[in-house]
């Protein structure tokens, strides 16, 4: 047993999707997540910033003495997951893709329609349909760039009439021409425009990477054996930049379970008091 915190992490605030559901699948732990979102989005950067950025918060992370870290962002997982891994043996690090996939390999038919929708970077690198191959399933997997959701999300247009425009502009192709049977939000931001992309796309089952994640955390912790021993306090998350915008959708998605501080790499400054 192991009463130390979860580190995740994300290129901003798209990761604390799966906050509420590891909180509700994982209730003694305690988490400790960042956002780095003074620097974000990570997915039309350079693969060298990408690792630079990523290796910068790994080890904030674990100056925080957490227990394993939870990469919550796809085009980190699809560019430096495997040399993070070898990088820090010493700590289990894990991603978001590997799960999905696997949700997606349990719960489609042979020649199902999959479309994956993500950062630039993660579908340059294929990162869902190469790892779909390796089961030897034969679906066939349409993959789209969004790049404009996270700026988007990031600027709070999450229920907006923009934000429907821009989805519908994006996902035409799935709703005519290369009708999908199953949609992978490829980014934890997809998440907070679940709606709208619900409303561009009917009767296509939705796939949300951040639930799935839930199982794979909860899997390692039990095989490590570092689950808690008892109910744990005091979530915290970080950001770069805690903006008025931040705030406000951070207030919107917890409770005062919560502690919010702002980091950067010369200062950190003390944490808020509870909400």
């Amino acid at each position: 047993m192991n009463n130390q915190p979860i580190g995740v992490f994300d290129s901003g605030v798209g990761g604390l999707t799966i906050v509420p559901h590891l909180l509700r699948t994982l209730p003694q732990e305690r988490l400790i997540y960042f956002g780095d979102t003074a620097r974000t989005p990570y997915g039309s950067k350079a693969l060298s910033t990408i690792k630079k950025f990523t290796e910068e918060i790994v080890e904030f992370l674990l100056e925080k003495n957490v227990k394993m870290i939870a990469i919550a962002c796809n085009t980190v997982t699809s560019t430096c997951l495997e040399e993070l891994q070898v990088k820090y043996p010493q700590i289990p690090i894990v991603g978001v893709i590997e799960p999905a996939v696997k949700k997606i390999i349990g719960t489609a038919k042979e020649n199902a329609k999959i479309g994956v929708i993500g950062t630039k970077v993660t579908i340059e690198n294929k990162a869902y349909s190469n790892a779909i191959e390796k089961y030897g399933k034969y679906l066939t997997v349409y993959e789209k760039a969004c790049p404009i959701f996270v700026p988007l999300i990031e600027e709070g247009l999450i229920d907006n009439e923009i934000t429907d425009l821009a989805v519908r502009h994006y996902l035409r192709d799935f709703s005519e021409e290369n009708k999908i049977d199953y949609l992978v939000l490829g980014c934890t931001h997809y998440p907070l425009i679940k709606k709208s992309i619900a409303k561009t796309l009917l009767d296509v089952e939705i796939i949300n990477p951040s639930e799935e994640m839930v199982y794979g955390i909860e899997t390692v912790l039990r095989e490590n054996d570092l689950l808690a021993e008892k109910p744990q306090k005091d979530n915290i998350i970080y950001a770069s930049d805690l903006s008025p915008n931040i705030i406000n959708m951070i207030k919107s998605m917890f409770t005062d379970k919560v502690r919010v501080g702002v980091k950067n790499f010369d200062l950190l400054i003390e944490e808020s008091p509870h909400f």
